[in-house]
């Protein structure tokens, strides 16, 4: 897992610097930097005939407050100064400064969330093996209730099968029953009438 988010953080760094060379901000368009490797002038006005104001570090981000005029910027730099810089100094590419410091920042959160899940990785152990013996348990009680159900249905089929027996047995009772004082009827009916007969 160490190794995972090692990668992770390597891809993040690499992707950030690809876009940080290739596009622009996209918090704002008029968002720049002054160039690395270099500090440069802020005059009053756009020309180097104009009194300096400070310098402005290399690598600082800035806010683009006008257009290019006569190769220069008004500005507003990190300390809220506003003033005038030579547009070749200026940037839309963030310096490594800024992508040391995002990339820093991007590390410092990854670090974090991978001390957090090393925190969290025996707690969601315990509860995968909770919730794994959990599980066997329930597929046991369903198993047995399959089974009892099954047998209770096994049962249930015996007893009707049972008792459809013993309907017929009375029925077929019953019927040999009727028969039998129907005979006795009749005889002892024919032999009163021949006795009457005779007398």
């Amino acid at each position: 897992m160490l190794k995972q988010c090692i990668f992770g953080l390597l891809l993040a760094a690499t992707s950030f610097i690809s876009y940080a060379e290739e596009a622009p901000s996209s918090d704002s368009q008029n968002t720049a930097y002054i160039v690395d490797n270099l500090y440069t002038f802020m005059h009053s006005g756009p020309s180097k005939n104009y009194r300096i104001l400070g310098s402005v570090d290399a690598g600082t981000q800035i806010v683009l407050l006008s257009g290019e005029d006569n190769g220069y910027f008004k500005i507003r730099d990190d300390k809220d100064r506003e003033g005038w810089v030579e547009s070749k100094f200026v940037t839309e590419n963030a310096g490594i400064q800024q992508q040391f410091q995002a990339l820093n920042n991007d590390m410092t959160v990854m670090q974090e969330q991978l001390r957090q899940a090393e925190i969290e990785l025996p707690q969601l152990q315990e509860q995968n093996k909770s919730l794994t013996e959990q599980n066997l348990a329930l597929s046991k009680q369903i198993e047995a209730l399959k089974s009892t159900i099954e047998s209770e249905r096994n049962a249930k089929q015996t007893a009707s099968a049972k008792e459809k027996r013993q309907l017929l047995t009375y029925g077929g009772a019953i019927a040999f029953i009727g028969l039998l004082l129907g005979i006795i009827l009749t005889v002892v009916l024919s032999r009163r009438k021949r006795y009457d007969g005779w007398a």
